[in-house]
């Protein structure tokens, strides 16, 4: 799996370098400044970016605007950003094309290797990693939503897991229920979220982005 990786600090990004390549990736370009990050994302069209957020020249969110603008180039690029703090901001302009293959985690998540490589292959794959600060974040925001308004405070809480990235049977070990419950729960959740199946199977992004940008989302065409 091809990487872009993106870090101005020198030693965390050779250490992002040699702990991807550890896992099995494979680095396709490491840079360090905004302009560098959108030419390599163009010319290598990795199978995923991980970007730190603040990047040079202006050392603002020169990493995530890079990002989404390859994004609008190759839809569906899947991008993990990297943010020393929560800014919700940042959270929604990533999540606003409403498609998935996107994750934001605090720097923080990297020291869990487990946990940072975990989070690189869901979003390489078209899923969802979402820091539960950022999700706390964006839930206090959008409480008053109404997709949010329709879900239970259980069914909240499975969502809130599966934008963690929390597959079903880890769902049902963090909140001691059996995995039919969940099943139930997610069930209920694509019901009120007006989720009709596809033919990708891609209901459970649909529902964590829903849940996050605070709106329903459905898949394109209906």
């Amino acid at each position: 799996m091809r990487v872009v990786l993106a870090e101005d600090l020198y030693l965390l990004r050779q250490g992002l370098t040699r702990l991807l390549e550890a896992h099995g990736f494979t680095i396709a370009a490491a840079v360090e400044t905004g302009p560098d990050l959108l030419a390599a994302l163009l010319s290598e069209r990795p199978d995923v970016a991980v970007v730190d957020v603040r990047l040079p020249p202006t050392l603002t969110d020169e990493g995530l605007q890079a990002a989404l603008a390859a994004r609008r180039e190759i839809p569906g690029l899947p991008v993990l950003v990297l943010s020393q703090h929560v800014q919700q901001l940042y959270a929604r302009e990533l999540l606003a094309d409403g498609t998935g293959g996107v994750g934001y985690l605090l720097k923080d998540r990297v020291f869990n290797a487990d946990q940072f490589v975990d989070a690189v292959r869901r979003v390489a794959a078209g899923g969802t990693a979402m820091d539960p600060d950022v999700i706390g974040r964006l839930l206090q925001h959008n409480a008053g939503s109404e997709p949010l308004r329709r879900l239970s405070p259980r069914e909240r809480e499975v969502l809130g897991l599966m934008a963690e990235g929390c597959s079903n049977s880890a769902i049902a070990a963090r909140l001691t229920v059996s995995d039919g419950a969940v099943a139930k729960h997610i069930a209920n959740i694509f019901g009120k979220l007006e989720l009709v199946p596809t033919e990708d199977g891609n209901r459970r992004v649909l529902a964590v982005l829903a849940y996050l940008n605070g709106a329903a989302r459905h898949p394109a065409g209906e």
